[in-house]
């Protein structure tokens, strides 16, 4: 298979107009334009029978209690885990593409339903734990929400954006499931993949 991200080339930094959090003026970090980007596939072996897109970051500190605190760094040796930014399973197998801000266009506040769409079947992304306890921002988000990592890590952040081609209509999820979830339903289905991984980071001394 092959995955092709409109604006997004391989290991390449991620456009901020697909980006949850940017640069600040005169400050770290503000909200973006938040537009999952378009993507196209191609090549999925004839017996496929829907497809699911997860984009992952694996660079997200374990412990983040210190992130975004001024005065405190986030050191790249630091332990980290997976953080789910689109889930997104149940894709017909007529569908080959996916417009840029189709599942998200802007930052929703409190967050977008998961559950059936236009697209596929919707999980809940990382964000929905992340942002707990925030009055202002806690809810379950759903859908895409694009990168917005601690403005004081030190460690470039990397973003899997994968499609896999499945030998099942539906993996029979439903609910607020994640994207660990996911990723435990689909294992077993997986016929191809493709990835794309962008690269993204609000430290300045890493732009």
């Amino acid at each position: 298979m092959k995955l092709t991200i409109q604006g997004i080339n391989d290991r390449q930094p991620i456009p901020e107009r697909f980006a949850f959090g940017v640069p600040g003026d005169g400050e770290p970090m503000a909200t973006g334009p938040n537009r999952n980007p378009a993507l196209t596939w191609e090549g999925a072996p004839e017996n496929t029978k829907s497809y699911a897109i997860l984009v992952v970051d694996p660079d997200v500190p374990e412990d983040a209690s210190d992130a975004n605190q001024s005065g405190k760094m986030l050191p790249a040796d630091l332990k980290r885990r997976n953080f789910y930014h689109w889930v997104l399973v149940d894709i017909p197998v007529n569908t080959s593409a996916i417009e840029e801000g189709a599942d998200s266009d802007g930052v929703t506040p409190h967050g977008k339903e998961p559950g059936p769409s236009e697209l596929g079947l919707r999980g809940i992304n990382s964000f929905t734990d992340f942002l707990a306890g925030d009055p202002d921002m806690e809810g379950t988000y759903g859908g895409y929400d694009g990168p917005c990592p601690p403005w004081n890590d030190e460690r470039m952040h990397h973003y899997h954006f994968t499609v896999y081609a499945l030998d099942v209509e539906s993996l029979g999820l439903n609910g607020e499931f994640t994207g660990i979830e996911a990723e435990k339903a689909l294992q077993d289905h997986v016929l191809d993949k493709a990835t794309v991984t962008g690269t993204y980071t609000l430290n300045p001394a890493l732009r």
